[in-house]
Order: structure tokens, then C-alpha cells, then sequence
């Protein structure tokens, strides 16, 4: 049900990420002269002559780190290259082997699957024979390439396609796009990896581990999902590196490319400016939203839970549609609700409402008298009409358009939601003159 996998390993600074940028021509592994920038994997789509697979970008493996996360980006790359059906193994060619690529080839010798010797770095054409060296690596025949330049690149595609297994593709239109966000420390990640019930994606306390935004497809009770874990969204003021400032661009674009968002609040401090303004983030893309109330299990007495729910419709009453789920990534608790209710979002933001019904729900409007009269004119609604989906657009054909204001519309609004399932999708009205 998935696309063949290759991924993409090496010690640090030896070019993966502009490597996978090569392949699947196109930026999105963030590329950055420090060392363990990449530090979950993360997942790209390529296609090479028709074939297509997942390029898997992994976190440089050291066995001798300062870096915190160390062990973890060492852990992450060798369970991307257990699970993988191709490993291609970057080296650097302008500083021949290196400390720590022999460590890394003892470790794929063990693979059972082809491993690729791709010698990074070879920028100038006829420099071949600074390959030679790598044979000594037990990995056989080194290629050489050029990640910056593509040299090599296409010779090195040709030979990974024709080690791909065949296996049936999941279409990803088929997929219900859920982006995962929040602000830094919310518990994305371990609410992702619950999910899928693998260690997907490094789960830490320190604000901004997650840098990528990670792709998963997975399918539950015949729905088929693709999970983005994003980067902690935080105020732009704050972001100081440049590194931190591309993960919340890929943000952005995660959220660009969703149906639905799980906004993640840590309720241990609580519905904060910064979930205000990503759930903000979220509503003006047109997502739809579910709110996950995270670490519920911190509140001690029925007393603060209560508080807590009391304080969301100030806080997030502008996306009041989203339904509201309290859950404990960490133990599990409450998580089994969330793909079913996505999928209930979905449904919602996507559904097509005919136009008899919603001409139904105007004539019955039109008994009530609620209207809007202004200069000695009366607003009248003729008829309505759905003219979009994802997110549902109504279109209402009035005598007077210009006199909707936004109490009016917050009205009709919220008759459109009792007499329809709207369930966590935002909607869009819009007013145009009749005839």
C-alpha cells in the first residue's frame, strides 16, 4: 500500500539534504551549513522515469557527539535504513573516507537490502578517481556524483529504480492531509508517533526539535491518512535562526496542503497567544480544525478541567466549529477518538449540500422576519447555492448584497451549522446581487 523506499544516510555535512533536493528537484530538506540540522527523517516523493518511491532524508550518524540528540539522529537514521528498500550511502569525496564512514558501512553490511555508495562532492567532471578509495568500504562499487551540480545523479537514479521492488501505490489524492500543529513543546510528535504507533519522529523537551515536516500515510477502518508532524510554530520575532526560520515555512506549507489541522494545546499552560494565532493560521487557509487538549492527565481536580473549557470560547471562540478532544499523547488516552473524528471533519469539509435543501433552510429563515433594514431598504435573501467545497462555499443572491454585516452573516452562519453537518470545517459566505 506504500511507494518503494530509499533513503538517504551519512555522517554529517557530507550533503544529504541537498542530495534528496537533487532528486526530487525541488527544496524541500532544509539545507544549512551546521552540523545535525536534519534530525528526524524525513520523507519526500520522487520519481525517476515513471517510477516513482520515497526519498527518506536522515540526520547525520556519529558515534562521537556533543550534540544532545545525538543518540536519537544516530537511532532515527538506522531504523530509516532497516525499513528502506534501497539505502543509498552518502560519503564525501573531496576529503576521501573519512572517520566514522566505516563505522557506518559495518553498520549496512548487516542490511539486507542493496545499499548505493554515492561519493558526494565530485563537483568536477574527471575526478573519478578520488573514488577509489571507497572500495575499501566493502559496499562495492562507488558512484561518483555531484549533488550541488547533478553530475552523476541521473547514472546513480538508473540503477536505484531497477532495485525497487514493485508495490502497489497508495494514491495520495486518496488521502485525507492532516497537518499536526502547534506551538513548540505541545506534544506533536508524541501525539504523532501514538498515531502511528511506531517512533516516527525524535520526541524531545527542547523547543524546536522538529525542523522538517515529516509525512506518513497511514489507513485506518478503510479512510486513508497523511499525517504531517510540523515544526512548533512560534512568533517570527522569535525565531532567531535562520534553520528554525525554514522549518516554519515548511509549517506554513503543511498547513497550505492539509484538509485538516490538529491544533495541540498543552493545557498544562493553557490556551496561549501563540495557539491563537496558528489556530488563526489554520481558519484563514481554510483547514479544517479539531482542537486536541493535550496532557490532560497534568490536571489534578475536576475543578481545573472545568476552568480550562470555561476559558476556550474566549480564547478560541473565533473557530468555535472545531470540536474539542482531551487526550494524553503520552499515555494514549483519548487518542483512539481522533481518527474517527477527523475523519467526521472531513466528511464535512468536503460534503456538497444541494440547492434545494439549502433554499429549504432560506424559506424557512424568511418566516422568522430576521433580517437587516437600513435607509428605509430591507435585506432580502432570494435564493442560496453551494459553489465550493473544501472548505463548503455558500453563495447567497440578495436585493441588496452591501447591506450584509458581520452579525448578519455570523447568523446566518450558525443556521446553516444547526441545520447542517459542519462538523470542525470552517465555511465561506458569499453575497452577490440577484440578477
Amino acid at each position: 500500500m506504500t511507494l518503494p523506499i530509499v533513503a538517504v544516510v551519512g555522517r554529517p555535512n557530507v550533503g544529504k539534504s541537498t542530495f534528496v533536493n537533487r532528486m526530487i528537484q525541488a527544496q524541500d530538506a532544509i539545507v544549512h551549513a551546521a552540523s545535525g540540522v536534519t534530525r528526524d527523517r524525513s520523507y519526500h516523493r520522487a520519481d525517476w522515469n515513471g517510477r516513482e518511491f520515497m526519498l527518506v532524508d536522515t540526520g547525520g550518524i556519529e558515534f562521537t557527539s556533543d550534540d544532545e540528540f545525538g543518540a536519537s539522529i544516530r537511532q532515527q537514521a538506522v531504523v530509516a535504513a532497516h525499513e528502506a528498500d534501497v539505502v543509498v550511502f552518502l560519503v564525501d569525496g573531496s576529503v576521501g573516507v573519512a572517520p566514522g564512514d566505516e563505522e557506518v558501512a559495518s553498520l549496512l553490511r548487516r542490511e539486507k537490502v542493496p545499499v548505493f555508495l554515492a561519493v558526494n562532492k565530485l563537483d568536477t567532471p574527471g575526478r573519478e578517481e578520488a573514488i577509489h578509495d571507497f572500495w575499501g568500504l566493502g559496499l562495492g562499487q562507488p558512484w561518483p556524483v555531484s549533488a550541488l551540480h547533478g553530475h552523476g545523479s541521473g547514472d546513480l537514479l538508473d540503477a536505484i529504480v531497477e532495485s525497487l521492488p514493485e508495490r502497489e501505490v497508495l494514491e495520495e489524492e486518496d488521502a485525507i492531509g492532516v497537518a499536526i500543529i502547534g506551538k513548540p513543546n505541545a506534544g506533536k510528535s508524541s501525539l504523532y508517533n501514538k498515531l502511528l504507533g511506531v517512533e516516527r519522529a525524535i520526541v524531545s523537551d527542547v523547543a524546536g526539535t522538529t525542523r522538517d515536516a515529516i509525512d506518513t500515510v497511514l489507513e485506518r477502518d478503510g479512510r486513508v491518512f497523511r499525517l504531517v508532524d510540523t515544526a512548533g510554530l512560534r512568533r517570527k520575532s522569535r525565531i532567531d535562526e535562520s534553520v528554525e526560520y525554514y522549518g516554519f515555512v515548511r509549517a506554513m506549507r503543511a498547513i497550505d496542503r492539509a484538509d485538516v489541522a490538529v491544533l495541540v494545546v498543552d493545557v498544562a499552560t493553557g490556551v496561549t497567544d501563540q495557539d491563537q494565532r496558528v489556530a488563526r493560521f489554520a481558519e484563514e487557509r481554510g483547514c479544517g480544525l479539531l482542537i486536541a487538549l493535550n496532557k490532560w492527565d497534568l490536571l489534578e481536580t475536576p475543578e481545573e478541567k472545568t476552568e480550562l473549557v470555561a476559558r476556550l470560547p474566549d480564547k478560541l471562540g473565533f473557530v468555535g466549529f472545531a470540536p474539542v478532544l482531551r487526550v494524553s499523547a503520552l499515555k494514549g488516552t483519548g487518542v483512539h477518538k481522533m481518527l474517527p473524528m477527523l475523519s467526521t471533519i472531513y466528511d464535512a469539509y468536503a460534503q456538497e449540500i444541494s440547492t434545494s435543501a439549502l433554499n429549504r433552510l432560506l424559506t424557512d429563515l424568511r418566516a422568522t422576519g430576521h433580517t437587516v433594514s437600513k435607509g428605509g431598504k430591507m435585506l432580502r435573501l432570494k435564493y442560496a447555492t453551494q459553489t465550493g467545497t473544501r472548505p463548503p462555499v455558500f453563495t447567497f443572491f440578495a436585493n441588496h448584497p452591501r447591506m450584509v454585516d458581520a452579525n448578519y452573516e455570523r447568523y446566518l452562519e450558525n443556521r446553516l451549522r444547526e441545520a447542517f453537518d459542519l462538523t470542525g470545517t470552517p465555511v465561506k459566505l458569499r453575497f452577490r446581487q440577484k440578477g
